[in-house]
């Protein structure tokens, strides 16, 4: 592989914390019911709003819900998040053996960029892109679509890692070999069933794959 595309929420860091309360703060700000952390953590990896709106149900207040989410997210949610362990030394050797490195996010962009320079893993990569705040590239497909069209990438020499069956439905789409990661999010039926070509259960076995 001459390209890899990393996502960023449950495969670079863990972001269960700032994502699941800032979801909590929203809905108490339109009172409604507030599950637990735990109760929300299937929010992480999907786009926000379409998240939202499970929960809420109608557009126009999943609309407010993620106002009110960035309300909080952006100065509060955005820091409660940490690199996995092992991420840094698997990024280190992929980077030493040449790969292009690339994040790939629903997560809005400017947020992303905050993380990868708050967490100094900038070093690692070529360019980050993510959703903008209008929802434009929230859909995995498109954004995949987006950054290969961007960097002069063949899809037949990129991979995509993720946790989520996104993450390799998105890859499959754009003709991308998609590679699943168990300490994320998603489950391994999840992401075998949305076509991952293989699943890691540690960063480390990314090595293995990105030949």
């Amino acid at each position: 592989m001459n390209a890899i595309y990393f996502d960023l929420d449950g495969t670079l860091t863990d972001p269960k914390p700032g994502i699941t309360r800032s979801i909590q703060y929203a809905l108490a700000r339109l009172d409604r019911a507030v599950p637990p952390e735990d109760e929300l953590t299937w929010c992480i990896g999907p786009p926000l709003h379409a998240s939202l709106k499970k929960l809420l149900g109608a557009d126009e207040l999943a609309d407010r819900a993620l106002l009110l989410y960035r309300e909080r997210f952006a100065d509060i949610g955005i820091f409660e998040n940490q690199v996995y362990p092992g991420i840094e030394d698997t990024l280190s050797a992929l980077a030493r053996s040449g790969r292009r490195l690339f994040v790939a996010t629903s997560k809005a962009h400017v947020f992303a960029e905050r993380i990868i320079d708050h967490f100094k893993l900038r070093v690692y990569f070529e360019r980050v892109f993510g959703a903008e705040l209008d929802g434009r590239h929230s859909d995995k497909t498109d954004l995949l679509g987006h950054a290969l069209q961007s960097t002069g990438v063949d899809p037949l020499l990129a991979m995509m890692i993720g946790d989520r069956s996104f993450d390799m439905i998105g890859a499959r789409n754009n003709g991308m070999t998609a590679v699943g990661v168990l300490y994320g999010y998603g489950s391994e039926a999840e992401l075998r069933d949305a076509g991952a070509h293989h699943v890691c259960a540690t960063p480390r076995r990314l090595l293995d794959h990105a030949g």
